[in-house]
């Protein structure tokens, strides 16, 4: 899965081009100040964490969704009974406890 940070994107469409009235629209809308730096770096980076308390506020400022500030993309799920390490461990792991063959147990061998 790869997540893809569009805030500035999303800000553009609103007519916000600049850090600058990123952080004005924050802190006159959202009642939210954040340093020119830390404006600067969401709008031009791609962050690795964001808080709720910042995403709430972005998305108050600029009028949006969460969904208008990240794209995802996504791989299919694989079929079901495929498995990675092969047909033989799907469909035994899909198969009910009660019917999977044992392993046998390790006797500690002495010597």
């Amino acid at each position: 899965m790869m997540i893809q940070w569009r805030l500035r994107m999303a800000a553009a469409e609103r007519g916000v081009w600049t850090a600058t009235q990123l952080r004005r629209l924050l802190a006159d809308e959202a009642d939210y100040p954040l340093s020119a730096p830390s404006v600067g770096a969401l709008l031009t980076g791609e962050p690795s964490q964001v808080r709720l308390s910042t995403l709430l506020a972005l998305c108050t400022a600029l009028r949006c969704t969460p969904n208008d500030l990240f794209d995802l993309e996504t791989e299919p799920a694989p079929a079901l009974g495929t498995h990675p390490a092969g047909p033989q461990l799907a469909r035994r792991s899909s198969m009910p406890r009660s019917e999977r063959p044992r392993t046998p147990a390790r006797v500690p061998v002495r010597a």
